[in-house]
C-alpha cells in the first residue's frame, strides 16, 4: 500500500482538495484497471496542516463547493496537524508550496528519506499551488491540484521515475 499525506498551512483549503481529488482519481483508475484486468496499487490518502490555526475546523466553503461540483463529499473532514510520526507512517508527504515543505521538515526533524515534495513538482511547470485563502480563487487552485495529482499519479505508476 502506498501512503500519501498532502499538507498545507491550515488543512482547510488546498490539502483537503488534493486529498479528495487524489482519492477520486485513484478510485477511477482502480475501476478502469480492474475492468481491463490490470493491477493497480492500493492507496491510503490523507491530509494535514503545518500549523495549529484551523485544527478541528471543517473544509473551507470554497473547497467544499469545488468538491461538491465533482460529486465528492468532504463533510467528515476536520483539520489536523502533521506530526513527526506521520513522517514514519507515510511514503509521500506532499506540500502545496515551499513554505509548507519547510514547515513539514521542521515538524519531522528533516527529510532524510527524501519523502517530501511539492505537488506541482510532478508537472511540467513546478512551483507552488495557488493559495485561495489569500486570493479567493478556488478555481485556479483546483486546476493546480488536478495537474499536480495527475502528474503525481503518473509518477507513482511509473515506479517513482520521471
Amino acid at each position: 500500500m502506498i501512503k500519501v499525506l498532502f499538507c498545507c498551512h491550515g488543512n482547510i483549503c488546498r490539502s483537503p482538495m488534493a486529498e479528495y481529488i487524489f482519492k477520486n482519481m485513484t478510485e477511477q483508475n482502480r475501476r478502469s484497471a480492474s475492468e481491463s484486468g490490470r493491477e493497480f496499487p492500493e492507496f491510503y490518502i490523507a491530509s494535514a496542516a503545518t500549523s495549529l490555526e484551523e485544527l478541528g475546523n471543517p473544509v473551507h466553503r470554497g473547497t467544499r463547493e469545488v468538491l461538491r461540483r465533482l460529486g465528492i463529499d468532504c463533510s467528515e473532514k476536520r483539520a489536523r496537524q502533521m506530526t513527526w510520526k506521520d513522517y514514519e507512517e507515510y511514503d509521500y508527504l506532499i506540500g502545496m508550496d515551499q513554505w509548507n515543505i519547510l514547515n513539514m521538515q521542521r515538524i519531522a526533524g528533516g527529510d532524510p528519506q527524501k519523502k517530501m515534495y511539492r505537488l506541482l513538482d510532478f508537472t511540467e511547470e513546478p512551483g507552488d499551488v495557488a493559495d485561495p485563502w489569500y486570493t479567493g480563487d478556488f478555481e485556479t487552485t483546483y486546476q493546480d491540484v488536478v495537474r499536480g495529482c495527475q502528474g503525481f499519479l503518473e509518477y507513482i505508476l511509473k515506479g517513482g521515475e520521471r
